[in-house]
């Protein structure tokens, strides 16, 4: 992307989701409320354009940290779920940087969250996709 488009400075991004993440942990210890976060999640999904290879990897993060919570995939430090729960926080969150009511550009500010997560934590994702393969099971939950 061309410095002159960049929504989000590589620190601002890194910023934005430190504090999504302080969120997710309060989330995480309660597994009532992450499914319904999980099921707004799976709402926006089906309105935002999944383009680019950073908002391509948001079902993938979301189908990782379903499992987590229901103790069937665990092997992933907490520190890479917190900031995966994090990530998809800021993304379903309508009120960021840019509001998502804005079209295509709304959801920029979320690509660049999203894309300073998958720097963090690409081969823990990597490494739950080779053990979804490895169980014959699809990505979609």
């Amino acid at each position: 992307m061309e410095k002159n488009f960049e929504i989000l400075s590589d620190q601002e991004a890194k910023e934005q989701l430190d504090k999504s993440t302080k969120e997710a942990e309060k989330l995480l210890k309660d597994p009532d409320k992450i499914e319904r976060f999980l099921q707004r999640l799976e709402k926006k999904l089906k309105i935002v354009p999944l383009v680019g290879d950073k908002l391509s990897h948001v079902p993938v993060m979301a189908s990782l940290v379903r499992l987590y919570v229901k103790k069937e995939y665990t092997d992933i430090p907490i520190g890479s779920i917190l900031a995966i729960l994090g990530a998809l926080i800021y993304f379903v969150s309508p009120i960021d940087i840019i509001p998502d009511s804005i079209p295509v550009v709304g959801y920029l500010d979320d690509a660049f969250v999203i894309g300073a997560c998958w720097t963090f934590v690409a081969s823990d994702v990597e490494d739950y996709i080779k053990w979804r393969k490895e169980n014959g099971l699809e990505i979609d939950d």
